[in-house]
């Protein structure tokens, strides 16, 4: 026979080859079918009675929660601030977490393609040269031994029968977990824009707070002049003076940590934007550039699940440990593998590309475990806790995220509140201190009422600052807790997950 119809077969042994994995291909895959996790039955995120609104009557820049409301993408955009608008845009630009989130996304992207290409045929090009001595006399054959060079090329063909979907399950783990590095991406990007937002109404807060302060030493220092007055017309002692020289100096000693608070979160914004303190300074941010939305966007529970990436994470995550059941199930049973050698030999290099150099060989091998000690039944039982310790942590996610929410609304209730009793508490400090001081000038009380009350106002001043600033916070806390209002794998990751 020639080795012609050897070299033309080859395509049909290719084809047959295929067919047969592609029969097989329909046969079962071992191991747990992954399905989301059903969402929560949960209507409201606060018992009954509590609904969670900041819009009490007499509260400055009132605000609802409108639950089952999307929020938009931008959420930071609902302050109403274009310079926080453009912080954030170079923050997302420039933030070395946020790019590093991004190449391990790739990354892992990139590795479940690879884990893909188990259910394709592997074919490589071989080539090689021996020099080989044959021993006719071992076959029966008499004469000398013969000795020749042999050299040989062509192409190898590897295909693996996934009989019991073990190649499968583990392209379904590296999906799963290429999942879990968006939803990661997610995170990344909804905690820097947090926190950038969390530091600007940090700036904004600490220069009201230097500003007061400020302008209560000015006070202060009035408050001495007019105490060295009284004593030069002998209406005060040097102990009024002495008093006044004290509260004078130890409202001085607020300022240089309130400026260390400002110059270290100018520097951490600084950071987030990618960029040196030397290179980079953040604008000058103020409260009242912020607005307080009125109307607060809050998913439904069972949205809730959907658009959060800890919990999406959490969820990938278990996915990945289902589909590596599998794998450790399939691991257990047999493995076929189909070869095929399409190869030229000759004893010449110049011979090489003859037709009767081609050769052809095809086979399939079967491996299949029988004592290995144990150790595959426990591989396939660490899985399954595995997979039971990832669903307890799916679990705990959803219960952290949904108290998350609950704080936060009942927060935002309570800054309204606090917001209110501190302006009011300022206006009667400040009423307070005016009448004080001009009955200190009519001679009826002494300096120490002054600069009780002149205290009682600094306080109730610095107290008010801190109180809005921390409505501002809560309310970018609750959006963060809703997700951002972005779902995940949208804008950032530049496409869907793998499925």
């Amino acid at each position: 026979m020639s080795d012609r119809p050897l070299a033309v077969r080859a395509p049909t042994i290719l084809r047959g080859a295929a067919l047969l994995g592609a029969a097989l291909l329909g046969g079962c895959t071992l191991g747990p079918d992954f399905s989301s996790p059903p969402p929560p039955r949960d209507a409201a995120y606060l018992p009954p009675g509590q609904h969670g609104s900041a819009g009490q009557a007499g509260v400055a820049d009132p605000q609802a929660v409108a639950l089952g409301r999307q929020l938009r993408g931008d959420w930071w955009v609902l302050f109403r601030s274009p310079e926080l608008d453009r912080v954030v845009a170079e923050a997302v630009a420039g933030n070395r977490n946020l790019a590093a989130a991004r190449a391990s996304l790739g990354q892992a992207v990139q590795e479940a393609a690879a884990a893909g290409g188990a259910l394709f045929p592997q074919i490589d090009a071989t080539a090689q040269a021996d020099r080989e001595r044959i021993n006719l006399a071992a076959y029966g054959i008499p004469g000398p031994a013969s000795v020749f060079n042999l050299y040989q090329i062509g192409p190898t063909v590897t295909y693996a029968l996934d009989l019991f979907g073990k190649n499968r399950r583990r392209i379904e783990e590296a999906e799963a977990l290429a999942a879990d590095q968006g939803y990661q991406l997610d995170a990344a990007y909804l905690s820097l824009t947090g926190n950038v937002v969390g530091q600007a109404v940090a700036i904004a807060a600490l220069r009201a707070q230097i500003r007061a302060t400020e302008e209560i030493v000015t006070d202060d220092e009035q408050n001495l002049g007019l105490v060295q007055a009284a004593k030069a017309a002998g209406s005060a002692t040097q102990v009024d003076v002495l008093h006044a020289e004290t509260q004078l100096a130890g409202d001085r000693t607020l300022l240089p940590p309130l400026r260390q608070r400002l110059g270290v979160a100018r520097h951490a914004l600084a950071v987030l934007a990618g960029r040196t303190p030397a290179q980079w300074s953040p604008p000058e941010f103020d409260l009242d550039g912020f607005r307080l939305p009125r109307d607060l966007p809050v998913s439904l529970p069972s949205r809730l699940v959907r658009q959060r990436p800890d919990i999406l994470a959490a969820e990938a995550q278990l996915h990945a440990a289902s589909a590596a059941v599998g794998v450790a199930t399939a691991s257990r049973y047999p493995d076929i593998t189909l070869t095929a050698d399409f190869l030229q030999q000759a004893t010449y290099p110049g011979h090489l590309w003859q037709d009767a150099a081609s050769s052809v060989t095809a086979g399939g091998g079967l491996t299949a475990p029988l004592f290995h000690g144990g150790t595959l039944a426990a591989q396939q039982r660490a899985a399954e806790a595995a997979y039971r310790a990832a669903d307890a942590r799916y679990q705990q996610t959803v219960l952290a995220a949904f108290a998350q929410v609950a704080d936060l609304l009942q927060a935002l209730t309570h800054d309204a509140e606090e917001s209110a009793a501190q302006d009011k508490a300022m206006t009667a400090a400040a009423e307070s201190l005016r009448l004080t001081r001009f009955s200190y000038t009519a001679g009826n009380v002494g300096v120490l009422q002054v600069l009780d009350a002149q205290r009682q106002y600094q306080q109730a001043r610095l107290g008010s600052v801190r109180a809005r600033a921390q409505r501002y916070l809560d309310t970018a806390q609750l959006f963060l807790a809703m997700g951002g209002g972005r779902s995940a794998w949208e804008g950032r990751s530049g496409g869907a997950p793998p499925r």
